[in-house]
């Protein structure tokens, strides 16, 4: 037998939990079991939240028009002027030039870890947090050092917990806002705390993740770059989200650096950007669709959430063995699994599909520390599909809690 070539350990290590625990269910549709997947954040997955016609319209526009080719790398000069004008609706001075379009956030956090990480570096992240934060860091020699998010006050940030884990090797500080997976929307008082701990340390820069910004139901969400007037700060959005077009991949950054710290930083960016030629043309011009022409549709797709996410939390409240904190924002919720009910909360994952089908994803999985005891699931099926899901919770739960786990 030939020799087995090795894995290399950075790909090894790399986990995602959103979509591993899909493995085991595809298994079990193979066998003929219909499951009721909770994992994803797709809202094309469900019924009721498609993707602006004007959009579709538009991307379809540029198929027929052959606008296929290669684009800048930076993404279309009429898309980053939309984007910058978004953005400095937002309460600050974004110019075209800030934005860069990406495949996805996904794609942009791996440029910025790139360009920004050495070996013996560390990114300051929330626990829990969306798994790439802890994931990416490793291939380039950093570690992700994850602050806590307090569950007792509404997964609020633990600003001392911050203060106590930052030194002069964290060069990126994250904020995910509103949070996924919890929830939480950080407020402008509380962006402000965040700032005045960065100032004290010059190489930081501060990545604010605010895909979901649109779908925040508190009232409280405001831009992190609006709040700064001398830390740097990368903004990060897109498309898949607040626009309901995750299949399109496309995302951006927007660079605000008002002392110019960045500038040797941008460059290796846009070679990375320029190596790997550009994003999807045709999505590209769909999104420029949404961002430019009329947003009426959104508060529909809004109130169809939000209406979902409520029902979520009373059905929660009423199953004795879970507890959630009700979200500010997004479309998740991340509940806690009674003690007496688990060994880990993986297992308790796995159990609940193998037994009643229903897929979510272990609190772990965002989170090793901050995480475990929980499960993560989305709100965005239709109210007869939830009260299913939650029906074969109830019935997993009572079965747990008459026999020994």
């Amino acid at each position: 037998m030939s020799e087995r070539i090795e894995v290399s350990r950075r790909a090894a290590a790399i986990e995602y939990a959103i979509r591993d625990v899909v493995v085991p269910a595809t298994e079990l549709e193979k066998n003929g079991h219909e499951i009721i997947r909770l994992n994803i954040g797709d809202p094309l997955a469900y019924d009721g939240l498609p993707t602006p016609e004007h959009m579709i319209s538009a991307y379809k526009h540029a198929l027929d028009s052959q606008d296929n080719g290669y684009g800048p790398s930076y993404g279309l000069p009429d898309l980053r002027q939309a984007i910058a004008n978004a953005e400095s609706n937002k309460g600050w001075a974004c110019k075209k030039d800030n934005v860069y379009v990406t495949h996805g956030v996904t794609e942009a956090l791996q440029i910025i870890f790139a360009a920004f990480l050495e070996k013996g570096n560390k990114v300051l992240a929330p626990g829990p947090h969306y798994p790439p934060y802890m994931a990416y860091p490793q291939m380039y020699g950093a570690t992700t050092v994850e602050y806590r998010l307090d569950e007792n006050d509404h997964w609020r940030i633990d600003f001392n917990d911050i203060e106590s884990k930052m030194d002069e090797n964290v060069r990126l500080l994250v904020l995910i806002n509103p949070n996924n997976p919890t929830g939480n929307v950080a407020t402008p008082s509380e962006i402000d705390a965040i700032f005045r701990i960065a100032e004290k340390y010059p190489l930081c820069t501060i990545i604010s993740d605010e895909i979901y910004d649109a779908l925040d139901f508190s009232g409280q969400m405001c831009s992190a770059a609006s709040r700064s007037n001398g830390t740097p700060v990368i903004v990060l959005n897109g498309v898949s989200k607040v626009y309901f077009a995750p299949g399109w991949r496309i995302g951006y950054m927007a660079w605000h650096d008002p002392e110019d710290r960045l500038s040797m930083v941008r460059d290796g960016v846009e070679r990375l950007l320029r190596s790997r030629l550009c994003a999807s043309t045709p999505a590209q011009y769909g999104y420029l669709a949404g961002i430019t022409d009329e947003h009426d549709w959104l508060e529909g797709h809004r109130s169809l959430v939000k209406n979902r996410l409520d029902y979520c939390i009373q059905r929660i409240n009423q199953i004795d063995g879970l507890e959630c904190q009700i979200p500010g924002g997004g479309f998740y919720l991340f509940v806690r699994i009674a003690d007496d009910l688990l060994s880990s909360d993986k297992e308790w994952v796995l159990d609940l599909l193998h037994e009643f089908h229903v897929l979510v994803v272990h609190g772990s999985g965002f989170s090793p520390q901050f995480g475990k005891g929980h499960f993560r699931m989305v709100c965005l099926p239709d109210l007869l599909t939830l009260e299913e899901s939650f029906n074969r919770m109830e019935s997993f739960i009572s079965k747990r809690k008459n026999s020994d786990i």
